[in-house]
């Protein structure tokens, strides 16, 4: 009768369990209900569900805790999102050890501590070994453990926005203590003082410290070496000159004059000022050299696969993304750019890039759980495009392949096709749009990027617009990376996005494929055929990278992509042209 009774209460996990699921969501009216009746915890049955790599339990007010046996149970975890519960004032049990577990979120909860046994997991060993991602905005966190670096020592992203603290603990900046941290943000806290020993934080990329307490900030965080995104805004600094700087200038001005000393540093300034005017002249020559032919021969013999980054500032006519408050809460990051001279004509060459995407989909992208990509049609794409949220009733789109429809229609259309396909195929697994269904439990709102038009181009993690589709005679392309995980991941896998394009065409020029009479049937019926003139005559492949801003509504930069900082790390047979 027990076991009866609880199949009846908790009906997802039966499912679960007979259809052998790796991801599960739990939501709905009646989840707080069933959560109080369990204790404030997870049902202990959901920890018999060893498959999982997905746990997503978000919007309930009754859980306390997750529960003892969590760790235990779900050791292939990859991904657990318990935010906007009730979690708190500690964990009890700690969460750790979960060898697997890469993304962590628990926003928006009621932490205030996370002591040893009451926290993340062991120090040692490791009880987070492979964590890249860790949400714990939005608690009221006084302070954060000493050993979080030692738990989870491969930490990339740590969002601490929104809570109580006022200082970070010395441990975290340690040399060697976090080497692979690349996001630290700690927004509207309580923060009074910043350590120089922050510059031991060698991947340190975007710091966001905006509206704390600080009065200074230390002349060794422009030793940070990849540091390309700071944010202090909204901090009373005894040097006014460096408060009117961090509120206006770019974070390259404000990294020279830490550097400098401050007031103190103008010799050095003037040195800098010598050195940017180098690079300036620099970079006229070898623009001249572009534009009269010059230098090609030269770029030709070091490598093949090039990759040439466009700056906003150089572009008669940028495409902008702007970014509204809606999407906050439900998938807040994105980041967009533009690449021109793809040839996706010749033979099976638009079938590979499918193919490329929907492997970083599953392997990079995790399955979507981490980000979702989404690659349009440039010639079809009117900016500035917006990245809102609507409820699922307002928000209409053209699905590939698909007549128009609301969201909410779409999605129980899909729902429906899953349950047909797992009943003829007779198998537990679905697949195509099908696999990503969960991620959308419980929300309120849907993601969406909207064009100039007002049409709905992409409605991510599920599918794009048929009005920016792919073809065949597609040579510009807006390519769009979506996360409501983190932003850094995002910008990673737009990187290797883009060396994989650039790999495709360099593989499409050299095999010199034949196209098909049905491939260019196909898209002569579309009334867009290529243009014969478009091969390369001096064996090369260059793609142009469009850098594509994204602002919020007024008009205030989020982030631009690719930044300097982005395509940093390339393989020697790559050249990058900025």
């Amino acid at each position: 009768m027990a076991v009866a009774a609880v199949s009846e209460a908790w009906p997802e996990l039966e499912l679960a369990e007979r259809e052998r699921r790796r991801e599960l969501l739990l939501t709905g009216p009646g989840l707080e209900e069933r959560v109080r009746a369990a204790g404030g915890c997870l049902p202990p049955r959901l920890f018999t569900l060893p498959l999982l790599h997905y746990l997503e339990v978000s919007g309930c007010g009754s859980l306390r805790a997750p529960g003892p046996g969590l760790a235990q149970g779900l050791p292939q975890l990859h991904s657990l999102v318990l935010r906007r519960n009730a979690l708190g004032p500690g964990l009890s049990p700690e969460l750790g050890p979960l060898p697997a577990l890469r993304v962590l979120d628990l926003s928006g909860n009621e932490l205030e501590a996370l002591p040893p046994g009451q926290g993340l997991g062991p120090a040692e060993p490791p009880g987070l070994p492979q964590l890249q991602s860790l949400n714990l905005s939005g608690n009221r966190l006084r302070e954060l453990p000493a050993d979080l670096a030692r738990c989870a020592p491969r930490l990339q992203s740590l969002n601490l926005t929104s809570n109580l603290l006022d200082a970070f603990p010395a441990a975290l900046f340690r040399p060697g203590a976090l080497p692979l941290l690349s996001e630290l943000a700690a927004a509207d806290n309580r923060l009074r003082e910043l350590s120089p020993d922050i510059a031991h934080l060698a991947s340190l990329k975007t710091l966001d410290l905006s509206n704390n307490q600080l009065s200074e900030i230390p002349a060794e965080l422009a030793d940070c070496p990849k540091l390309k995104d700071i944010n202090f805004r909204g901090n009373k600094l005894r040097d006014k000159r460096l408060e009117k700087m961090v509120s206006g200038c770019q974070t390259r001005s404000i990294l020279e004059y830490l550097r400098g000393g401050g007031r103190g540093g103008r010799g050095r300034g003037r040195a800098d000022g010598s050195e940017k005017e180098d690079a300036r002249k620099k970079k006229r020559e070898r623009k001249q050299r572009r534009e009269s032919g010059e230098g090609e021969e030269e770029v030709a013999d070091a490598a093949k696969l090039l990759l040439r980054v466009l700056h906003v500032s150089e572009n008669a006519a940028p495409l902008t993304i702007r970014v509204s408050p809606e999407v906050r809460d439900v998938r807040p990051y994105i980041v967009g750019t533009v690449v021109r001279g793809m040839d996706l004509w010749p033979g099976n060459a638009l079938k590979r890039f499918l193919t490329s995407q929907t492997k970083l989909h599953d392997e990079l992208c995790e399955k979507r759980t981490a980000a979702t990509i989404a690659t349009h049609d440039l010639r079809s794409v009117r900016g500035p495009l917006l990245y809102t949220a609507r409820p699922p009733q307002d928000l209409k789109i053209v699905p590939l392949g698909r007549k128009e429809a609301k969201a909410h229609e779409l999605v129980r259309q899909l729902q429906l096709e899953a349950e047909e396909q797992r009943k003829q195929k007779k198998r537990q697994s679905v697949s195509g749009l099908h696999r990503y269904l969960h991620l959308l439990d419980s929300k309120e709102n849907y993601p969406c990027l909207v064009d100039a038009d007002g049409d709905v181009i992409s409605f991510p993690p599920i599918t794009n617009s048929e009005k920016t589709k792919i073809k065949k005679s597609t040579c510009d392309l807006f390519l769009e990376v979506t996360s409501a995980t983190s932003l850094q991941i995002c910008k990673d896998i737009m990187d290797t996005l883009l060396l994989r394009m650039a790999e495709m065409n360099k593989h499409t020029l050299e095999n010199k494929e034949e196209e098909s009479l049905s491939d260019t049937e196909a898209d002569a019926v579309s009334g867009q055929l290529p243009d014969p003139q478009s091969a390369r005559k001096d064996g090369q492949c260059p793609l142009v990278v469009e850098q594509v801003r994204v602002v919020d509504l007024e008009g205030s930069l989020r982030v631009v992509y690719p930044s300097k900082a982005d395509l940093a790390t390339v393989p020697p047979h790559v050249t990058v042209l900025r």
